[in-house]
């Protein structure tokens, strides 16, 4: 079975940085391309980032240059570095896996998802 479990989300002003972390269970991440979503409400669940098993990492333009994700293979564990936050950032942030080791930015190629973390960012 499974399972993904975010942490390190929370309240940061603006311009600030948060951690996210996502620890898997039930597949090993280094096989499985993994990405992070973020929902805003009353908005649907967009892309954020998304590293594969050579670390290629892909992002959303609007985030380039201030998140980063990387993985620990040995505490199979994704994370999402996020700096510079704006308020419009705002949201509930997921981890999610895919049955692949290739990128994606659909959200629909992931298979596997967490219950996600909530940011918020203060003005």
């Amino acid at each position: 079975q499974v399972q993904l479990v975010e942490s390190g989300g929370g309240l940061v002003q603006a311009g600030g940085s948060l951690s996210l972390s996502c620890a898997a269970s039930g597949l090993t991440v280094i096989r499985n391309a993994m990405g992070w979503f973020r929902q805003a409400p009353g908005k649907a669940r967009e892309f954020v980032a998304a590293i594969d098993w050579s670390l290629l990492s892909i992002y959303r333009d609007s985030v380039k240059g201030r998140f980063t994700i990387s993985r620990d293979n040995a505490k199979n564990t994704v994370y999402l570095q996020m700096n510079s936050l704006k308020p419009e950032e705002t949201a509930v942030y997921f981890c999610a896996a895919r049955s692949s080791i290739s990128l994606t930015r659909a959200e629909s190629d992931y298979a596997y998802w967490g219950q996600g973390t909530q940011v918020t960012v203060s003005s």
